[in-house]
C-alpha cells in the first residue's frame, strides 16, 4: 500500500459549487429545522440528547403520549439591531418537532429531562421487569445424578 497522498485540485471548487448550488435552492424563509439527536441505551435507561442552542428552556415542550416521546420548540431570531448587512444566515430558526417510538419496557411515569449549556437530556428509565437480571446455572455433579438415577 502507498504512502502517498493524493490531492484533488478541484476539491475545494467543488465543496464550494455544492455549497452555492444548496444556497440558491433552498428557501430562505421556512426551512424546516431538526435537531440533532443521540440516544444511548444502558442497563437502567435510555438516554436521548437533543442539541438546542440557543433555545429557551420556556421555549421547549416534551410529552410522552401513546409510547411517543414528542420534543417540540421555539427558536427565536432575535435580529441585533445595531448589526447591520448580515451577509449569511445558514442556522435555521421557527419551530421544530421530533418525535420517537418509545419500548413497552420504559417507565413513562418516571421519565426526567434536564437542559444545559444548550443541550437538553431526557432520561427514559426502564421497568424493573425489562432491566437484565444475571441468572446462575447450578451444574449438579455427574456422580451425585449416577446414584440418583439407580
Amino acid at each position: 500500500m502507498s504512502n502517498e497522498i493524493s490531492l484533488d485540485p478541484f476539491q475545494g471548487f467543488r465543496l464550494f459549487e455544492d455549497a452555492v448550488t444548496r444556497l440558491m435552492s433552498e428557501p430562505r424563509s421556512g426551512r424546516p429545522w431538526s435537531p440533532a439527536v443521540d440516544i444511548i441505551e444502558t442497563e437502567d435507561a435510555l438516554q436521548l440528547k437533543a442539541d438546542l442552542p440557543d433555545v429557551n428552556s420556556d421555549d421547549i415542550d416534551i410529552r410522552v403520549e401513546n409510547n411517543t416521546l414528542t420534543i417540540r420548540g421555539h427558536r427565536k431570531f432575535e435580529k441585533d439591531e445595531n448589526v447591520k448587512g448580515y451577509h449569511r444566515i445558514e442556522r435555521s430558526y421557527g419551530d421544530f418537532v421530533r418525535s420517537f417510538a418509545v419500548p413497552n419496557t420504559v417507565d413513562t411515569e418516571k421519565v426526567a429531562a434536564d437542559f444545559r449549556n444548550g443541550v437538553l437530556s431526557i432520561s427514559l428509565p426502564k421497568k424493573e421487569a425489562a432491566k437484565p437480571r444475571q441468572v446462575k446455572v447450578a451444574v449438579k455433579n455427574t456422580e451425585q445424578v449416577q446414584q440418583t438415577a439407580a
